[in-house]
């Protein structure tokens, strides 16, 4: 499993995102991270309309299982979340938008 440029220091969010983009080339690990973002909002929206917080406990694994199935099983890869959790979080959201964009290809 390779561990990239994970333990490198950023500059900023920008180039982190290239990074973050380069641990993300296989279109089948990105359909894995998308459908957990709309598993994510799934449950957080399933929280709040039937008003069952498990849900909320549910959100993350969802989230967190399906994109490290996609890094060690496909990408063969170390998750970002490891050493740079807040900006791998953003880079799930930002490159979740890009894919509804059609910026990324899944």
């Amino acid at each position: 499993m390779s561990g990239g440029n994970h333990d490198k220091a950023f500059g900023g969010f920008a180039e982190f995102y290239q990074f973050y983009l380069s641990e993300h080339s296989d279109p089948l690990n990105r359909r894995l991270h998308f459908a957990g973002c709309v598993l994510v909002i799934a449950a957080v929206l399933c929280a709040v309309v039937f008003r069952e917080w498990l849900f909320l406990v549910l959100a993350p694994v969802f989230g967190y299982g399906l994109a490290w199935v996609g890094h060690f099983f496909i990408e063969k890869n170390r998750p970002a979340t490891f050493r740079h959790p807040l900006w791998s979080l953003m880079g799930d959201w930002v490159m979740f938008g890009e894919i509804i964009l059609g910026k990324i290809r899944l």
